[in-house]
């Protein structure tokens, strides 16, 4: 077992499943994390975006102010993780594709 994956991350997980909305995941959020770990987060995810993008590491540190070790490592973690990062980043443009999609044909 790697040592990140134990039964107080098995616990963390957990209660992110049990969230139900928008609203439910800040207020856990917020009440989890610093409000600078919540900017750090989001400042990362921010980065994978536009990695995945083709954006130069260099315009992400100056949108993201991220370290340059930093963007290099989610780069890394992009391309050879375990896959998180491209399952999200998929599974996020398909519900953006299906609402466009659904905006649209209610204009028709």
């Amino acid at each position: 077992m790697k040592k990140w994956d134990n039964k107080k991350t098995e616990d963390l997980i957990r209660a992110i499943l049990a969230l139900k909305n928008r609203k439910e995941s800040k207020m856990f959020l917020r009440d989890l994390l610093t409000e600078k770990e919540l900017l750090e987060f989001g400042n990362r995810w921010k980065a994978v975006q536009m990695l995945n993008e083709g954006i130069s590491y260099s315009k992400i540190e100056k949108e993201t102010s991220l370290s340059s070790t930093t963007v290099a490592r989610i780069s890394k973690w992009f391309q050879k993780g375990t896959g998180g990062y491209g399952l999200m980043l998929n599974r996020i443009s398909k519900k953006h594709h299906k609402a466009s999609s659904n905006s649209k044909k209610r204009l028709i």
